[in-house]
């Protein structure tokens, strides 16, 4: 998960969003739902998240959409920081582009065995 998040200090919430294949509004409500998430703000009132920020809403997703928990299931497991840690350091988020290309690969096998 760490290896695909560039060396930068801050993100800017499009390419967070990017990275973590979600839409920008998602992260705007997971902001409000999820303390830990709390991105600076420059003097353009553009949201820049950290390193940690990132691999937190990396974290995140994977819960929601991988393993299927709950919003409030996630925020029970965020609080217990030793299993945060864990689960960051063990947790193989697959890159997007990736994830899109297996699938497309798929979907054109599917339609090969159509024909």
């Amino acid at each position: 998960m760490r290896a695909d998040i560039p060396d930068k200090l801050y993100f800017k919430i499009g390419e967070v969003s990017k990275l973590a294949c979600v839409a920008p509004h998602v992260l705007r409500y997971w902001e409000s739902e999820f303390k830990e998430i709390r991105p600076k703000r420059a003097n353009s009132n553009q949201r820049l998240y950290r390193r940690e920020d990132v691999e937190l809403v990396l974290l995140i997703k994977y819960l929601l959409h991988e393993q299927g928990y709950t919003i409030s299931g996630a925020k029970k497991f965020l609080a217990d920081k030793d299993q945060v840690a864990l689960a960051l350091e063990k947790t193989n988020v697959p890159n997007c582009l990736e994830t899109i290309k297996k699938e497309l690969l798929a979907v054109k096998k599917l339609l090969k065995e159509k024909k």
